[in-house]
C-alpha cells in the first residue's frame, strides 16, 4: 500500500467535495446539468449537495485512517463510489461527450485508488512508524 498516495487522493477529494457541496455548480456545468444560461435548477443543487459531502467524507476518511486495515476500508469505499459514478454517470447524462469525460475522470480517480492499494511503498508515512524508526 503507498500511503502518501492514498492520502493525497483523499484529500484532492475532501476538498473537491466540500467545494461541491458549498457549490454544485462545479459538478452540474461539466455533466450537462444546468440549463442554457449555465444555471443549476434548485432540485439539481438540492441533489448534488449530498453527492459532494459523500466524496468529503469518504476523502476526509483517507486523510484521517490510520494505516493499514483501516485505511484500506476507506480506499476500497472511495473506489466503490469512483466506479459506481462511472457506470451510473454512463446510463444517466446526457450526450455522449458528457458522459465519456464523466466516466474517464470517475474511473481515473478510482485507478489512483487502487494504484495506492496494490503498490507499496517503501517510504511508509510516518503515521505508521513507530517512533524509534524515525530517528534512524
Amino acid at each position: 500500500m503507498t500511503v502518501r498516495l492514498l492520502r493525497a487522493v483523499g484529500a484532492a477529494t475532501a476538498v473537491y467535495g466540500l467545494a461541491v457541496t458549498a457549490l454544485p455548480g462545479l459538478l452540474a456545468r461539466p455533466s450537462g446539468l444546468v440549463d442554457d444560461e449555465g444555471r443549476t435548477a434548485r432540485e439539481t443543487r438540492t441533489a448534488l449537495r449530498p453527492l459532494g459531502w459523500r466524496d468529503a467524507a469518504s476523502g476526509l476518511a483517507m486523510v484521517l485512517a490510520p494505516a493499514g486495515p483501516s485505511l484500506r476500508t476507506a480506499a476500497c469505499v472511495r473506489i466503490a463510489a469512483d466506479f459506481g459514478d462511472a457506470v451510473l454517470l454512463a446510463a444517466t447524462l446526457p450526450g455522449r461527450e458528457r458522459k465519456a469525460k464523466a466516466v474517464a475522470v470517475s474511473l481515473g480517480w478510482g485507478a489512483l485508488s487502487v494504484v495506492g492499494l496494490l503498490t507499496d511503498s517503501s517510504d511508509v508515512s510516518a503515521d505508521s512508524r513507530r517512533p524509534s524508526d524515525a530517528v534512524r
